[in-house]
């Protein structure tokens, strides 16, 4: 019941994932979901954002942003980091993964996904048979049509947490 919407792995947030771990282990893409993944809805980068980038570019990371939002919020988010974008990715559908592992020139084997959502990112990511990450959203202020996707998840959530603990949890 609901495997395809089962990340990989859960963390507590995207800034509690070791990504040096994961380098060291092969992987050399990174797609990532922005809004409430990264940055509140709708924000630029912060401090922690830009510190993140920083250390993922030192380390040999490519990376590229996959969202359904329009593409002068994308583009914009993008500018300061240099990767890659796609915009109205169209997720769940594993079109815009799969454009992204062309731009940054990976592989389903070695890219990672990172997302807050699992009716799209998540289940978009396993579509594409990708390491999927569900990150906890950053912002409990959202949209109505996501915060009631979140009702939904929740359950899901729970089971997948019987299983699986939450990684990264800072105390």
């Amino acid at each position: 019941m609901a495997r395809f919407l089962f990340p990989t792995e859960y963390y507590d947030s995207t800034y509690s994932i070791d990504f040096e771990k994961y380098y060291k282990m092969g992987y050399r893409g990174l797609i990532f979901d922005i809004d409430n993944t990264l940055v509140p809805h709708n924000a630029m980068h912060d401090d922690r954002s830009r510190e993140l980038f920083n250390e993922l570019k030192s380390l040999g990371y490519k990376v590229c942003f996959v969202s359904n939002n329009k593409e002068p919020r994308v583009k914009k988010f993008n500018e300061e980091v240099g990767g890659f974008y796609i915009f109205k990715a169209g997720k769940p559908k594993s079109q815009g993964f799969l454009k992204a592992m062309k731009l940054m020139d990976t592989t389903k084997e070695n890219t990672l996904f990172i997302g807050d959502q699992l009716f799209t990112d998540i289940w978009g990511a396993n579509n594409a048979h990708l390491h999927s990450i569900l990150v906890k959203q950053i912002d409990k202020k959202e949209e109505i049509q996501i915060v009631l996707k979140r009702i939904i998840e929740k359950p899901i959530i729970a089971l997948y947490r019987m299983k699986h603990p939450l990684k990264g949890k800072k105390n």
